[in-house]
């Protein structure tokens, strides 16, 4: 199968803004709104203290493997996979 650059490009440009996109989202916006938050306890803790200390972190460990998977799917769809 012949390498389709062109496609493939535009594809990993789209993958690329959603997830600057995505993480954008969990580093600033949701901490932007930390006191609204907070007034959501879950399991004892503040929604926000939550967010800071682990929902994001946890949101970029998830958005990495994610990235890897969807990217690798690109790769092989185009026809550039390093294991072809």
């Amino acid at each position: 199968m012949a390498p389709n650059t062109e496609q493939h490009w535009a594809r990993t440009k789209s993958l690329m803004i959603l997830m600057m996109g995505l993480w954008a989202f969990f580093s600033f916006f949701i901490h932007m709104f930390v006191t609204s938050l907070n007034k959501i306890v879950i399991a004892g803790f503040p929604l926000g203290f939550y967010m800071a200390a682990q929902g994001s972190l946890l949101a970029f460990v998830i958005m990495l493997f994610w990235f890897a998977r969807a990217q690798d799917k690109i790769d092989r769809d185009c026809g550039v996979a390093e294991d072809d």
